[in-house]
């Protein structure tokens, strides 16, 4: 991104990220090509050490309180590693804990969006399922409200990092017969019992 677009601050977290991107080994790059790591967890760990997930997020809950304008330009210079890298510092820091802060309960923030800015916890979003690819409302799998929790059944499928992650943001359709925009709910889903990860096509 151009200076010229940039304020001083934000051109400061740029160079943090660049010195981010000078840290990761050439060895960690080759061995992401080859998919002897799969998942990067030294690479996130560091980013959180540093502070540069979540930046436009309130320091409230780990981020800076800065802008998407930073966002973008954090991405493009983590983008520079390769897309592996900027999709599993993207996916977490982002898409799930965009969901989180805008939609969840303060417990929820301090329990996963804060660990997880500070690269010491991973999480996954789980929309794509086998059939009917990345369609929310044409989503198949189905979460049953048995009173003090909800039963969910179904597949996901090509889930960047779902390899590593803690947690996952899982779409799952509640009410059938609603509107589609009122069919599906997100439901934050721990790793253990239950879930099962498989590796697959070396993606």
């Amino acid at each position: 991104m151009f200076d010229y677009m940039m304020s001083k601050n934000q051109m400061k977290i740029r160079d943090e990220v660049r010195e981010l991107v000078k840290w990761v080994p050439r060895q960690m790059i080759l061995d992401m090509d080859l998919d002897k790591i799969k998942f990067p967890k030294e690479f996130l760990r560091e980013a959180g050490r540093r502070n540069l997930m979540g930046c436009r997020y309130p320091k409230k809950w780990g981020g800076r309180d800065m802008d998407w304008v930073t966002t973008c330009m954090i991405m493009e210079e983590v983008g520079t590693l390769g897309y592996e890298f900027a999709c599993v510092f993207g996916v977490g820091a982002e898409l799930v804990c965009d969901a989180i802060i805008l939609h969840g309960t303060d417990e929820q923030k301090e329990k996963y969006v804060k660990p997880l800015l500070k690269g010491e916890l991973f999480a996954a979003e789980c929309l794509t399922e086998p059939r009917g690819g990345s369609d929310f409302f044409g989503a198949t799998t189905k979460a049953e409200d048995k009173g003090d929790f909800f039963l969910l059944n179904g597949q996901k499928r090509f889930i960047v990092g779902a390899e590593g992650a803690d947690f996952f943001l899982v779409y799952a359709r509640t009410n059938p017969d609603a509107k589609p925009q009122e069919s599906i709910t997100c439901f934050i889903v721990d790793r253990g019992p239950g879930v099962e990860v498989k590796y697959l096509y070396g993606l």
